[in-house]
């Protein structure tokens, strides 16, 4: 296949907003014959790739808002002679990449008819997740009860009971296991309808129809050697995955997961109920500060995704690491991101020091800093002018506080 290679700093193609024109695109086909059944068949006939919705500058509802995120050029923190780009994520209406999965979810509830008008939605989440569905459910009219491990941030509490959703906590030292305990017992008990994140396949069904086209559409004609995420649910691995080995099969897919936390790099199998859900605490996770990522076992949709094959590469990283590369994307790119998307970027840039010049490697940045306010992410930014700020402050005269 041909590759176009454009010198450094250039501008990628413009997106469009066409399903139609989409669809007239050679990748398309690809698609069409790897994975049919991520296409759905349009008003005159014609195949069609299920995006997001077109951007235009009025929408019916906040939920049409999700998806089209902007792919950026990390240009002072990435090693020379890579290009490395993120997917920024936070531009989603409640600041992350789970706006998607909370939409495909609710929306397959619906069409099952499993989700009733005016019911009550149940999910167990570490806060992205939950404060998506509370959006979602509150532009919907659903009541939202999320189940939350204490060892989250405060921040994610907040902003989940600002939609109006209700908050229940379980203790620390259940992790993520016990959230999940907890929400299916109160679903079981009040009949609401558990959303089952971790399992479900509608979320990487949806990332694969939204975020998976909108990576092949951004580099059309252009390289995509690398596809570098970490994991939380499973869902963004799986579903993109799935799209970019169906059309660009010579892209190599780089999943990222805590040292404290390496289940996956383990080896050992996760054990399991019936459903498919997880029934205990994997023995290879031993806390994890990477918030969003490895919730204390591994995820079916993230076994699925390495049983299939989707992933070529697996890069430990620590939340460190994660939190120093966070904040250098705020200060030396302008990105401000929170430790998962840090995270991410710092397996990005492990990758992009052991691959060949030239090469083009495409990360996921999940989220938005200002969930993580509360976390080690922000220990060392006071609240307080420090002494270079007061220096500044005494050059003039004027305005000295205490005074």
């Amino acid at each position: 296949s041909q590759v176009c290679l454009l010198p450094p700093p250039f501008t990628l193609p413009p997106r469009t907003d066409s399903t139609t024109d989409l669809a007239r695109h050679p990748i398309m086909a690809v698609v069409a014959r790897a994975a049919p059944s991520l296409m759905r068949t349009g008003s005159a006939g014609a195949r069609l790739l299920s995006t997001s919705a077109p951007r235009s500058a009025i929408y019916s509802n906040i939920c049409e808002t999700i998806g089209s995120t902007p792919v950026v050029r990390i240009n002072r923190i990435a090693p020379a002679g890579v290009n490395l780009y993120v997917k920024v994520e936070k531009t989603n209406p409640s600041g992350s990449i789970k706006d998607r999965a909370a939409l495909g979810i609710i929306e397959a509830a619906e069409r099952s008819g499993e989700l009733k008008p005016g019911g009550t939605v149940i999910e167990a989440t570490s806060g992205n997740q939950g404060i998506a569905m509370a959006m979602v459910c509150a532009q919907r009219g659903y009541r939202f009860v999320s189940c939350m491990a204490q060892i989250y941030s405060v921040e994610r509490r907040k902003i989940m009971r600002m939609y109006g959703a209700k908050v229940v906590l379980t203790p620390a030292k259940l992790a993520g296991a016990g959230m999940i305990a907890k929400a299916r017992e109160l679903a079981a008990k009040h009949g609401w309808y558990y959303t089952a994140q971790f399992e479900n396949e509608a979320q990487a069904g949806y990332h694969a129809q939204t975020t998976g086209s909108e990576i092949l559409q951004d580099f059309a004609g252009l390289r995509l050697d690398y596809f570098v995420t970490g994991y939380g649910s499973g869902g963004t691995f799986q579903g993109v995955a799935k799209m970019i080995k169906a059309a660009r099969p010579e892209t190599q897919v780089v999943l990222s997961e805590t040292n404290t936390a390496a289940m996956i790099a383990s080896g050992e199998s996760q054990e399991r109920r019936d459903d498919g859900s997880a029934a205990s605490i994997h023995p290879a996770w031993h806390g994890n500060a990477i918030q969003g990522w490895g919730p204390s076992f591994i995820p079916l949709l993230a076994e699925q995704g390495m049983q299939k094959g989707f992933a070529d590469r697996l890069i430990t990283v620590s939340a460190a690491e994660g939190d120093e590369t966070a904040r250098q994307m705020a200060r030396q790119e302008g990105i401000f991101c929170g430790t998962s998307g840090g995270a991410t970027v710092a397996s990005a840039i492990k990758l992009c020091n052991d691959v060949p010049k030239g090469s083009t490697v495409l990360a996921i940045v999940p989220d938005t800093a200002e969930r993580y306010l509360s976390t080690d992410l922000f220990a060392e930014i006071d609240v307080d002018m420090d002494a270079a700020e007061l220096e500044i402050s005494k050059s003039t005269p004027y305005a000295q506080l205490g005074e």
